[in-house]
Parts: structure tokens; C-alpha cells; sequence
């Protein structure tokens, strides 16, 4: 057992039954995520604890849909977008280690159904929501009944901003202070704002050069901006908070804009530069920019890739469709599917 295999497998010792059984189909939807102030940075990798506190809203429609049945064979079935993934394959690797943290020396083969309806195109990661998705599947299969705080931390386990995806609306995943990370969890904001709206502008949809988890650990290590980066995130988490429970959208989109720009800064000065923005990032943001001077009430963030996310209201929809007519508008809290 590795070291951080080890680490996962202490807590989980002391929250999960010491044995269990299969107790019937297990299906979960869990949303994809887009955080309005940024989770960038570990103190612990092998626990996947952040460095700061984040705030999320998620994205309705757009997530993962997992079935979970005991396989009419004694091996692990997986099966992505109904295609049956080989044991070998990376993404079929990291579904079984998420699903051993559950059965750990128990001998429980699995059928694994995932299905995504994150439209290619959006390039979108759908690692949050498959894991959100996965972890609550496999709590529903095998009966085990796990508090929204474990099955959080859980779904942490396996990608970060999944600690995020088991609710709609908007999240708040918590930094926490225990060395163990047990209150480093998500809870939902209780607050419903209809007339939100999150357009995705795609730029580059092919998969990153440098993934998220390797960029995290290059910035931490080389860039000289990090050492204010954790401080200044926890002050803007709080103040995105507070101008959500406002539903104030100007305070809340510069916010969550500045925040957003201020993590990219962060890795650019990292040795060597990292940089996920590209040029048509950048026409994308002057584009909106020139706009909002035009009186256009909209606001961008970026997560680790190249496409832009704008936050907006739904009087501005037709504004934004005929500024970027190459943009898909959700609105996260108009009939989402049940979770």
C-alpha cells in the first residue's frame, strides 16, 4: 500500500463499517461545478486538502449519471458512455481505486455505468461530477447510509472539486483545519438566484497538456506569488459568499473575475511559466471587456484550460448570444435533475 493510499485508508477505517455486502442497484446524477473563487493549491495532495476555501455553482443539466450493480461475472465492469472501458485503461484505474476505498479487502465485483452529459464541445472536465456521481452510487449500493460530510470527503478523495458536485446551486467546500481533512468538506449555500446565468464560451476543447493536479504542484513549488495566493483566496471566498447571499451580480462577478485572474497570474509566474490561456482566451476577455464599458452586466472566470465562463443574468442572454454566438447558456437552477 502506498503512502497515500495509507493515509486515505486510516480515516476511512474509523467512518466506514468494517464489512458489508451488496444491497441492490445504486444510481446517482451528480452536477459538474464551476468555482467562483478558486480551489488551486494543496497542503496535503495525497488527501486532496486545498490550501484555501472555495464557492461553486453548479451547472444543472450538465454532469454524470452513475448505476451501480453487482457484475454477473467475477471481475469489475466498467462502462463510460456505453463503451466498455479495458482494466488497463487510466480513466478504468482510477474508478477502481476510488471504488476499493469502499471495499477495500472485500471481494464485491462491481458493474459500472457512467454516462456524461457534459457536451464534448463544452470542454469541460467531468472528473468533479464523475466522482461526486461515483461516490454516491456506491453509497446507495451498498447500503451504507454515509452523512453528506463523508460522502463529500469521499468524493474529495478522488478529485477535489468533486467534494462541490453532490448538490445544485451553490457550494462551498470548506478548507478545514484537521490534519486528517475530515472538515474539509462541501455543504450548499442556501441560496436560490433563478435569474442566473452561466454561458460557456469554448476556445480549446483538446485535452490539457498539463493537468490541473501537476499544475497545482508546479505553481505551489516555483512560483514566488503563491506564498499570498492561500490568504487572498480565503478573503475572496468570503466575499463571493457574501455577495451571493446578496445576489448582488456586480459585486459577485468582479469578485469571482479578479480571483480568477489573480490564479492565472499565480501561474504564470511560476519557473517555468505555466500559462492555460491562450490568445483566443484573451480575445474572448477584451471582447467582453469592451462590452461591460458598453454597459453589458457580465463577468468572466477561467478554470485551468483555455475556454472562458461568463456569469451574467438572463435580461443580458441575447446580449451575450450575439457577442460570442459560438457560447452555450445554462441556467443552474431551472428544473435540474434530481440528484
Amino acid at each position: 500500500m502506498t503512502l497515500d493510499a495509507g493515509k486515505k485508508a486510516d480515516i476511512l477505517e474509523r467512518l466506514l463499517p468494517s464489512g458489508f455486502s451488496f444491497k441492490g442497484s445504486g444510481t446517482a446524477y451528480a452536477p459538474s461545478n464551476i468555482a467562483l473563487s478558486k480551489y488551486w493549491g494543496k497542503r496535503d495532495a495525497a488527501l486532496n486538502l486545498p490550501c484555501n476555501s472555495s464557492l461553486s455553482i453548479s451547472l444543472g443539466a450538465w454532469g454524470s449519471k452513475t448505476t451501480i450493480d453487482q457484475s454477473s461475472t467475477s471481475q469489475d465492469e466498467i462502462f463510460f458512455n456505453q463503451v466498455k472501458l479495458e482494466d488497463t485503461d487510466p480513466q478504468a484505474l482510477k474508478i477502481l481505486a476510488h471504488v476499493d476505498l469502499f471495499r477495500r479487502t472485500q471481494n464485491i465485483p462491481l458493474r459500472i455505468v457512467t454516462s456524461n452529459s457534459i457536451p464534448t464541445a463544452a470542454g469541460l472536465a467531468s472528473s468533479a461530477s464523475g466522482f461526486a456521481a461515483l461516490t454516491l452510487a456506491l453509497d446507495r449500493a451498498l447500503g451504507l447510509g454515509l452523512s453528506t460530510n463523508v460522502l463529500s470527503m469521499m468524493a474529495r478523495f478522488g478529485s477535489g472539486s468533486a467534494a462541490r458536485s453532490l448538490w445544485h446551486g451553490f457550494v462551498k467546500w470548506e478548507r478545514g483545519i484537521a490534519p486528517d481533512g475530515t472538515d474539509s468538506v462541501g455543504h450548499p449555500v442556501d441560496v436560490s438566484w433563478p435569474e442566473l446565468r452561466i454561458a460557456i464560451v469554448p476556445v480549446d476543447t483538446a485535452p490539457k497538456k498539463f493537468s490541473s493536479r501537476d499544475g497545482m504542484t508546479h505553481t505551489l513549488a516555483t512560483s514566488p506569488l503563491f506564498q499570498a495566493w492561500p490568504d487572498q483566496a480565503e478573503n475572496d471566498c468570503t466575499e463571493i459568499e457574501a455577495a451571493v447571499r446578496a445576489r448582488d451580480l456586480r459585486k459577485l462577478g468582479a469578485l469571482a473575475e479578479s480571483n480568477a485572474l489573480a490564479m492565472h497570474a499565480t501561474m504564470m509566474a511560476a519557473r517555468p511559466s505555466l500559462n492555460y490561456l491562450t490568445p483566443d482566451s484573451w480575445q474572448v476577455l477584451t471582447r467582453l471587456w469592451a462590452a461591460r464599458e458598453e454597459g453589458l452586466a457580465a463577468y468572466a472566470t477561467m478554470d485551468a484550460g483555455a475556454n472562458v465562463k461568463l456569469l451574467f443574468e438572463a435580461r443580458d442572454s441575447d446580449s451575450i448570444q450575439t457577442l460570442f454566438p459560438n457560447a452555450t447558456v445554462i441556467a443552474p437552477f431551472d428544473n435540474p435533475p434530481e440528484l
